[in-house]
């Protein structure tokens, strides 16, 4: 399937059968990321229930990005269908709330995606570990985009099917005696991304363009001995300085990355050097979005500070892995966490939401 194709899957014509027509200037630019922990355990539920109006969940997340209002904003654990309907019965949840998104995208994620092998060594096929990226069903927990300015379809760049082999310096899993695990024809045909790295480029009303790099990486846990997951957080983390360096392309310019990496420098289980190295990449800048809710609650004995934490995980506790790291030729003006304290306004609807919280940051555009 071409690129073309997936696009359109994602509502976007292959020539970005979009108006450049926005609306009016603004003086700065919001992004955010939100994993939205929207995601089913079928196909179809998630538009039932978006389209149903009863999930109290649901409207906590709605609540949450039209309280914030992003310009710009990446979605983490939305389930895909061909058709996008779920995303556009969402985008419609969002209008009604006063938060209209006349632009988004979706291409299909690996999450899901069948594949005829034991990919995860277990000596069984056909679950949700021998898809592409861990999922039940096709599309499951996949990624979205929602832009107030056009998304311009025909220079997106998906690098989903890159296979984890051809990354330079991959962390590939082995056995103890030093053969390929799970196998090697399974190694042969794994992908790299768990759910996708797309580049998606957004038009904005002076005529420039600011390219949004998103993506979901696996949690590096729930693995053995030979830390597949592990290996594979870090390697899909190192896959955007490879791409900085311009090993897949021309690299992105003016742009900022969103999304969840699943991996808190100081404080995971996984390999911190990946997420280390890219938070002190000279490329990037990290605002270090904070909340009041964060900071306010019981200290865990974290090396990070409380303040930063993005997730409330029950047993593992806060951590941050949800990012967004404007490129360095940006001037930030303010981010944050939506993690109001208790008490204050907005904090049920957070905590409602999704374990995970928004992470939000303000640009300058003049």
């Amino acid at each position: 399937m071409t690129l073309c194709d997936r696009l359109r899957q994602g509502g976007l014509g292959c020539l970005a059968a979009i108006s450049l027509a926005a609306p009016g200037w603004a003086d700065s630019l919001r992004i955010a990321s939100f994993n939205t922990e929207l995601s089913r355990d079928g196909p179809g539920l998630l538009l039932r229930d978006l389209t149903r109006d009863k999930e109290a969940q649901i409207a906590a997340v709605v609540a949450v990005i039209a309280r914030i209002s992003p310009d710009i904003l990446a979605l983490q654990s939305v389930d895909w269908d061909y058709d996008g309907a779920a995303l556009a019965a969402l985008a419609a949840r969002l209008t009604q709330a006063g938060a209209d998104y006349p632009y988004r995208m979706a291409l299909r994620p690996n999450s899901g995606m069948a594949t005829d092998l034991d990919m995860d060594g277990d000596g069984r096929r056909g679950g949700p570990g021998d898809a592409q990226g861990f999922g039940a069903f096709s599309g499951q927990g996949g990624l979205a985009i929602l832009s107030r300015y056009p998304i311009l379809g025909d220079r997106v760049r998906d690098f989903s099917d890159l296979l984890w082999r051809d990354l330079s310096g991959a962390l590939l899993p082995e056995r103890e005696d030093g053969s390929p695990f799970p196998s090697p024809e399974a190694q042969a045909i794994q992908r790299l991304s768990t759910t996708g790295h797309w580049i998606v480029p957004v038009a904005l009303p002076d005529g420039s363009t600011v390219q949004v790099l998103t993506f979901h990486a696996t949690p590096p846990v729930f693995d053995g001995d030979e830390d597949q997951n592990g290996r594979r957080n870090h390697d899909e983390i190192l896959l955007w300085r490879a791409v900085l360096d311009g090993a897949f392309g021309p690299p992105p310019q003016r742009f900022v990355l969103a999304g969840q990496a699943n991996l808190d420098p100081q404080d995971s289980e996984g390999r911190l050097d990946a997420i280390r190295g890219l938070l002190a990449d000279p490329r990037l800048q990290d605002p270090r979005p904070a909340s009041e809710g964060a900071a306010a609650a019981p200290d865990q004995g974290h090396a990070s500070p409380n303040a930063l934490d993005t997730v409330d995980w029950q047993n593992v506790g806060r951590l941050r892995v949800d990012y967004v790291l404007p490129s360095a030729d940006w001037r930030v003006i303010d981010s944050g966490v939506f993690w109001p304290a208790t008490d204050s306004d907005g904090h049920s609807d957070a905590i409602a939401a999704s374990r995970h919280r928004l992470v939000w940051v303000d640009l300058d555009l003049d």
